[in-house]
């Protein structure tokens, strides 16, 4: 049996039609991994914000000290 021989243009064809099937993939495998990528911050964000809420409601200080205290300015070392 003798295989039919493609010609450059069908090869090519063929090749760009693979690529953009790889390309489909990949992207598709992408939009996943960002998808649970973001998920994931959002339960660490979740985790911290009940963090900080239990480490307010328990602390001694007042709402309004532990609201100046946040918004201080940083100071570096070098300022000092």
């Amino acid at each position: 049996m003798a295989r039919m021989r493609r010609n450059s243009e069908q090869t090519l064809a063929l090749k760009i039609e693979q690529a953009q099937e790889k390309v489909a993939r990949t992207r598709a495998a992408h939009d996943k991994a960002v998808d649970e990528y973001k998920r994931l911050l959002d339960i660490q964000k979740e985790r911290q914000k009940e963090t900080l809420l239990k480490a307010i409601e328990s602390s001694p200080r007042t709402f309004d000290e532990i609201v100046a205290f946040i918004t201080l300015p940083v100071v570096s070392p070098d300022e000092e």
